[in-house]
Parts: C-alpha cells; sequence; structure tokens
C-alpha cells in the first residue's frame, strides 16, 4: 500500500488531450505551420508547452503560452474533461491518503478545471509546470510531490499516461502505473484501496 498518490493531469485524469491537440493544430495554423492531431499525439504529447512551441514554431514566446492556456481554460473551465468516475477514482483515494496531481500544464489551468470539477479539496498537492525549472521526463516534478505530501519517493504511487511521464516518475523512485485513457475508480481501487 502506497502513502500517497500522484495523478498525472492532461490524459490521465482529464480526459483533455483531444481538447489540446485541437488549440495546438489551431495556434500552429495561425502561424502558417501544418500540423494535424495525428502529429500532435506521435511527437508532442507529454511535452511542456515551451518545448512544443520551440520544436513546432521555433519560439518560446510567453504570449504565446498564455494564448495557449488561455483557450484552453474557456473550453475547460467547467471541469468537464474530468469524468464522474475519475473525481470518484480521486475522492475515493483522498479518504485513504494524501493525493497530488502533477502536471506540465500551467497552474492556473489546472486551478480552473480542478474547481470546475469540484476537485480542489482533494489534492493535498498540486505541482504545475509553475513549478519546476525542468519538465518531465525530468524527476523534479515527482520528486518536489513527494516533498509536498511528506512522503519518500519510494512510497509514492504515481498513475501517467506518456512515456515521457512515466519515465519522469520513475526516475524519482516512485511506483507507476501507465494507463492508456483516464483513470477510472475501479482500476485506483483495485490497485490502491483495497
Amino acid at each position: 500500500m502506497p502513502a500517497a498518490v500522484a495523478f498525472d493531469f492532461n490524459g490521465t485524469l482529464s480526459d483533455d488531450e483531444p481538447l489540446l491537440a485541437r488549440i495546438y493544430v489551431e495556434l500552429a495554423a495561425e502561424h502558417g505551420v501544418a500540423l494535424t492531431v495525428d502529429d500532435y499525439f506521435r511527437d508532442y504529447v507529454g511535452h511542456t508547452d515551451e518545448e512544443i512551441f520551440a520544436r513546432l514554431l521555433g519560439t518560446r514566446d510567453r504570449a504565446l503560452i498564455e494564448e495557449r492556456a488561455d483557450r484552453y481554460c474557456a473550453l475547460a473551465a467547467d471541469g468537464h474533461t474530468i469524468s464522474a468516475d475519475a473525481r470518484g477514482a480521486v475522492a475515493a483515494v483522498a479518504a485513504r491518503m494524501p493525493v497530488a496531481v502533477v502536471s506540465a500544464a500551467l497552474r492556473r489551468e489546472l486551478d480552473v478545471v480542478l474547481a470546475g470539477a469540484g476537485l480542489t479539496s482533494c489534492f493535498t498537492a498540486v505541482v504545475s509546470q509553475d513549478d519546476v525549472r525542468r519538465g518531465k521526463p525530468d524527476p523534479e516534478c515527482y520528486l518536489l510531490a513527494a516533498r509536498r505530501l511528506g512522503v519518500d519517493p519510494a512510497d509514492l504511487h504515481v498513475f501517467e499516461d506518456t512515456d515521457i511521464g512515466a519515465a519522469a516518475a520513475r526516475a524519482a523512485g516512485a511506483r507507476v502505473t501507465r494507463v492508456t485513457r483516464t483513470v477510472d475508480r475501479a482500476t485506483v481501487e483495485q490497485l490502491l484501496c483495497s
């Protein structure tokens, strides 16, 4: 039994990767670059905004990152990207142990979606892109989450959907469960809470 749990956000807790793909495709087109949804999922998913825009458009322009975040918040603020089943999984774990969300997203994006989904109070710690110098696959984010949760990284169980995220969690010394879709309550309870 772990001492704490951490959920990746985009694609793991929040079923929002199709939404993010759409926003990146639109922004790329507005800057004269062709990007398909398949390109996004193959080459960019899991990376920070800085990395995506540097590779895609040759810039790390903060205004462009903020524009992407503004569009995301406008489309996801009601929390609909977190299913009732995922909400149940988080609540069930939070009733038993400390829980974190660890993401390459900006903190304002996490705050608005978690609030819209009614989950803010479930999280003991939130680690966002704003909190770290190096994004996934660097372990910095999961090491910080373990510190904020007050546990040894070896006692942290992480749910991740990307190779990059899983590598970050493993490098931190955490146990990892890879998911191929957003988390569901039955899976989480079976692995952690039985």
